[in-house]
């Protein structure tokens, strides 16, 4: 149990529950796993296998087949816990906005971690680039003049 969560506990405020919609900044990350409501016992143990996993925070969900979680986008994905869920035989919702959600979700986390562990662009080598561009661009701004010929106003 981390600080953050005792101290809830203690305090008897719940996390906040963000919408897949709205913005997330930082790394963690709050989602909802929606299960088919074909299989409701899923729920239970969906939740067993994902509180073992470490730096993972999983409450109920706000639906009877739903679980909240809570996980830093560094340790985890949503893409990831999903396919992981389905391997292990699971069934996630396949309704039309959880599709949508998931998607969304899915995209805004890989886009996340590739601009944070990507390659930083590197300002002045970059301005050099366009600098030597130009000067060889026929723009007009050359005086083809010998410097010793030009006159000096």
């Amino acid at each position: 149990m981390n600080p953050e969560k005792a101290r809830e506990l203690r305090d008897g405020k719940s996390r906040q529950r963000a919408s897949p919609f709205s913005p997330q900044p930082g790394t963690r990350k709050h989602r909802e796993l929606r299960f088919n409501p074909q299989h409701p016992e899923e729920v239970a143990e969906a939740h067993k296998l994902l509180a073992g996993l470490d730096g993972m925070d999983i409450e109920a969900g706000l639906t009877a087949h739903s679980l909240s979680i809570w996980y830093d986008v560094n340790d985890y994905t949503l893409e990831g816990l999903e396919a992981a869920l389905k391997r292990q035989g699971f069934h996630l919702d396949n309704g039309v906005f959880n599709k949508i959600s998931s998607a969304l979700a899915h995209f805004c986390e890989e886009t996340q971690l590739r601009n944070m562990h990507g390659p930083q662009r590197l300002l002045k080598k970059s301005h050099d680039i366009y600098s030597k561009a130009w000067d060889q661009h026929a723009h007009g701004d050359h005086d083809e003049t010998p410097p010793d010929l030009r006159k000096d106003h």
